[in-house]
């Protein structure tokens, strides 16, 4: 499985963006998928993540990105995409997204066997 994240940029606070996430590969065996970011000096931190193992979309969020950022799938053409809004100087970071093949849903960065490189999003004051 490979992933590319796109979509990155500069944006002011208040702001919007909306982040890309193509998968390739053998993408029929996996059970979750999630978007992670790191901010420099900083541990990664899961941010949202989707259990595709179901018929609904079964997203859920990190405390600090909740009521801000919203994940969402296209199935057929293998997309994963997060949704932005009201952007904080906090959420500067490289943004990651990532696959899992045993978890539907899982917080852990170990549980994620598949990640793509990352896209910086910047958020200016």
């Amino acid at each position: 499985v490979q992933l590319q994240a796109s979509g990155g940029g500069l944006v002011q606070a208040g702001g919007s963006l909306r982040l890309s996430c193509a998968a390739s590969g053998r993408t029929l065996g996996l059970a979750g998928m999630g978007w992670f970011r790191q901010a420099p000096g900083k541990e990664r931190e899961f941010v949202a993540g989707i259990d595709i193992s179901r018929r609904n979309s079964g997203t859920y969020y990190g405390d600090s990105v909740k009521d801000r950022f919203t994940l969402s799938r296209d199935n057929a053409k293998n997309m994963m995409y997060l949704q932005m809004n009201n952007l904080e100087q906090e959420d500067t970071a490289v943004y990651h997204c990532a696959a899992s093949l045993a978890h539907a849903r899982t917080r852990l960065a170990s549980n994620y066997r598949y990640w793509g490189q990352g896209t910086l999003v910047t958020v200016s004051s």
